[in-house]
């Protein structure tokens, strides 16, 4: 038989040489750039040897070799499909859809906002339709963060961000545990290079010393289970990620000799009652930490994990952390949803449910981006889901429903159903009636009183009250007033400028420079956006005092709280960073904070602060594990000024009123100058006047807003000197 092609070059191991077999193409091709082209056949079979070992099928692997070729446009999907087939070309479609996620990073090459939420939408619809296709990109976004190494910084910075945002989250949900783990370290690597470098020199320093100890600690656990009688177990050393110990450490602050699984061991045995037997074993041989015992193996975690967790004084009084699973839990931590798949009616007896709550994870992340269609609040939505601080409250007829530890009622009557969320009008916990703003905690049970007929009121918007924390519910809020009729918006809208006003004592504006100075073509327009909930009165406010601040009439000014005194420039201009001066600083991608809201700063490394709005789930998030890196930051030098004003209280009176007032000022750190409060014995009318300074407009109707709030509360208005004298 006549040979027509020659057999590849191969290794010593029976691999293809690379390098030999680019020494003989060139014989017949004139290779531009070599290297390129051998970074290229190495990612292939690199994508190819992670899937593998994920266990994935010989599609899977087809796919992800050929992706590349196909990506750059050597290779034709229909070629793919003739040869292939189709299920090998539909995976690298799927694939190349998933690269939408890359393009909503790079905004400046000109994607309209329709494209990029349909490309978000393509994403994430292959997702739930194969979640191979995952996979594969999962794979492939490796692969790249491996090879960043040697690249430009800002390329680093790039593909460590995304991945660190997008893709190390999703394989977390997906369960694919060694994964997750590399890519939260690399992309840790190129993010917080002096942190990283800082804990993987401590790592080495003690590292020969480390090994020593634990193949000791390996040795006497053998030896205890052997004399147990486990007749099948395997026992070995568990290396710590650097993200991990890094995070422990913000989140607990405490020092890297305080992180307690630096030595760590892991036992596998083959049934759950071995765990169990295990676990009194070595806790009958060490004593264990008290407060550092986790069963997840009753209680799993979200993503399906299941694993015993004790940390003990071990061997010359060290602590040493160790795991205990079975080999199926294993391999269910290591491989995630492919430990059991399911694909085409091939599914596993007994083992689908994980999968398919991985499925309907996927598939409620999609209703959620249909409804806000925003890259920010994708982000938001896969890291909110995987962080440590979820708590898990039940509905009356015993489902678990999970969310983020500053959700409210309104966010769990959202999360439930979108009617339950309009309808609600009320809540109980354990039973008992809370407010609407009441905090929930893990364990609990709620219960939502609906109304028959309505929606949500607009005060739930307003982020100084605390309804609503979570952006799903705020958004499902707003998407109702953006459906009501204009005229109704329109109405609810003024009646609800007018008010604001008056109980500020403002009154003659030129309403039509208002309204473009919020961009908006006329006061009509305005009113409709405040009732849709697109536009906050705070912000109105704001402009009002920076438009007409520089009036010359005197009775205006007085009503405007005069302009500043002390700026150095112009009000509104920049960020004061307080009890620091001025840094740099730059608005946050995902809550777009604007002037006239309540905003915070965290302090970034090497890119000065970040400014976000109070309310937004981000910072809410950083404020719990990186508490260190909040600053107050207030817009421009106005913070520095403060005016006097005299604001009025009428309220039924009770026991504890002033009290709860002198609270909420005191929350906002106002300084109260005077105060003088009398009760009307025939109609039990309190009538509070408080000489308070402030530091804007849009601070007064903050504090206004929330005195409303409390009980017995009648009407809160500002009073000017005259009228105050006029009453006396």
């Amino acid at each position: 038989m006549v040979k027509v092609r020659e057999d590849q070059p191969l290794t010593g191991q029976g691999r293809v040489d690379i390098a030999r077999w680019l020494e003989r193409l060139q014989d017949d091709v004139t290779l531009r750039d070599v290297d390129g082209m051998k970074v290229a056949c190495e990612l292939a079979l690199e994508m190819a040897d992670i899937l593998g070992e994920l266990r994935l099928e010989q599609d899977v692997l087809e796919a992800a070799v050929l992706y590349r070729a196909v990506r750059e446009g050597l290779v034709a999907l229909e070629t793919i499909e003739k040869r292939f087939g189709a299920d090998v070309a539909r995976l690298i479609d799927g694939v190349l859809n998933m690269a939408a996620i890359s393009q909503q990073q790079t905004p400046s090459q000109g994607l309209s906002q329709h494209n990029q939420q349909e490309n978000l939408r393509k994403m994430l619809v292959t997702m739930i339709d194969d979640v191979r296709v995952a996979l594969i990109k999962i794979a492939e976004r490796t692969c790249a963060l491996r090879q960043v190494k040697d690249a430009p910084r800002d390329k680093q910075l790039r593909v460590a961000r995304e991945v660190f945002d997008i893709y190390a989250p999703l394989a977390h949900r997906l369960g694919v545990g060694h994964l997750k783990w590399e890519l939260e370290d690399l992309s840790f690597r190129y993010l917080h290079e002096v942190d990283y470098k800082a804990i993987a020199k401590l790592l080495a320093e003690k590292r020969v010393d480390r090994e020593h100890y634990i193949q000791d600690v390996v040795g006497t656990l053998k030896s205890l289970l052997d004399q147990h009688g486990i007749a099948r177990y395997d026992v070995t050393g568990r290396a710590k990620h650097i993200y991990s110990i890094w995070r422990k450490m913000q989140r607990k602050h405490i020092d890297f000799s305080e992180i307690y699984d630096v030595r760590a061991v892991r036992i596998l045995v083959p049934e759950v009652a071995d765990c169990y037997t295990a676990l009194g074993i070595v806790h009958s041989r060490w004593h264990h930490v008290p407060n550092e015992f986790d069963d997840y193996i009753a209680n799993p975690k979200k993503n399906g994990y299941q694993s015993l967790h004790t940390a003990l004084i071990g061997p010359q009084n060290k602590v040493l952390e160790i795991q205990i699973r079975t080999f199926a839990m294993h391999e269910e931590a290591e491989l995630g949803v492919c430990a059991h798949w399911r694909y085409k009616g091939h599914d596993v007896a007994g083992k689908s449910r994980s999968y398919e709550e991985k499925i309907a994870w996927l598939r409620q992340v999609l209703e959620w981006q249909d409804e806000v269609g925003d890259i920010g609040d994708l982000r938001e939505g896969l890291s909110s889901d995987v962080a440590p601080d979820r708590i898990y409250v039940f509905t009356p007829d015993g489902h678990v429903i999970d969310l983020p530890r500053v959700a409210t009622p309104i966010d769990f009557a959202y999360r439930v159903h979108t009617e339950i969320g309009h309808r609600c009008r009320g809540a109980k916990v354990n039973g008992r009636i809370v407010p609407l703003t009441y905090r929930l905690k893990t364990g609990q049970q709620v219960e939502i009183l609906n109304a028959t007929k309505g929606g949500p009121s607009r005060d739930w918007l307003n982020p100084n009250l605390g309804f609503v924390k979570t952006s799903r519910a705020r958004a499902k809020i707003q998407s109702w007033f953006k459906h009501q009729a204009r005229d109704q918006n329109l109405d609810e809208g003024r009646a609800l400028f007018e008010k604001e006003f008056r109980r500020l004592d403002l009154e003659g504006f030129d309403l039509a420079t208002l309204a473009s100075a919020v961009n908006y073509q006329s006061p009509e327009d305005m009113y409709a956006a405040i009732g849709a909930g697109d536009l906050r009165i705070g912000q109105v406010l704001h402009q009002a005092q920076q438009l007409f601040g520089d009036t010359d009439d005197e009775e205006q000014l007085d009503r405007l709280l005069a302009k500043p005194r002390r700026s150095t420039k112009a009000p509104g201009e920049g960020i004061t960073v307080l009890g620091v001066g001025n840094l740099k600083t730059s608005m946050a991608n995902c809550c777009h904070p604007v002037p006239g809201e309540q905003i915070i700063g965290y302090i970034t490394q090497g890119r000065g602060v970040t400014i976000h709005r109070q309310d937004c789930p981000n910072i809410l998030q950083l404020r719990s594990e990186e508490p260190g890196r909040i600053v107050d930051v207030e817009w421009g030098d106005q913070a520095r000024t403060q005016y006097p004003v005299v604001m009025q209280i009428e309220a039924w009176d009770r026991s504890g009123l002033l009290r709860d007032v002198t609270h909420v000022l005191s929350n906002d750190k106002v300084n109260v100058m005077g105060v003088n409060t009398a009760t009307d014995r025939d109609d039990n009318v309190a009538r509070m006047t408080i000489n308070l300074e402030v530091d804007g407009l849009e601070s007064l109707g903050r504090i206004f807003a929330r005195i409303q709030q409390l009980p017995n509360v009648i009407d809160v208005k500002r009073l000017r000197s005259g009228a105050q004298g006029a009453k006396r």
